[in-house]
């Protein structure tokens, strides 16, 4: 991925796992690398606001064994039935907020 166009992203989670993806969701091959040709790359020109970690990201990892195209696919099926189950899931949290009568926000009065 180019860590220096404006609409490339990483997360790190408390499990150290990393998370590097296109905001645009333009890049079919992420987290391991953008389009040759990207219509929409745009150097990124400062950091301004920005809180920078002492620590180092981790590496990425190689990118699997896959022809061209199929990783695309593959990503493309993970991220359906992820938002299948979301309605599902949204309902639950729902269900369980009316049970215990709290939210997770509270008002100042």
């Amino acid at each position: 991925m180019r860590e220096e166009c404006k609409h490339f992203q990483s997360r790190t989670y408390d499990s150290g796992e990393v998370a590097r993806f296109c905001r645009l969701d333009l890049a079919p091959d992420a987290p391991w690398k953008c389009p040759e040709d990207c219509p929409s790359y745009a150097p990124r020109y400062a950091d301004v606001g920005w809180d920078h970690g002492s620590l180092v990201e981790p590496a990425i990892e190689d990118m699997p064994d896959v022809p061209d195209g199929e990783a695309a696919s593959l990503l493309d099926a993970a991220e359906e039935i992820v938002t299948a189950v979301g309605p599902d899931v949204l309902a639950e949290v729902r269900r369980d907020e009316e049970r215990s009568g709290r939210r997770w926000w509270r008002r100042r009065r």
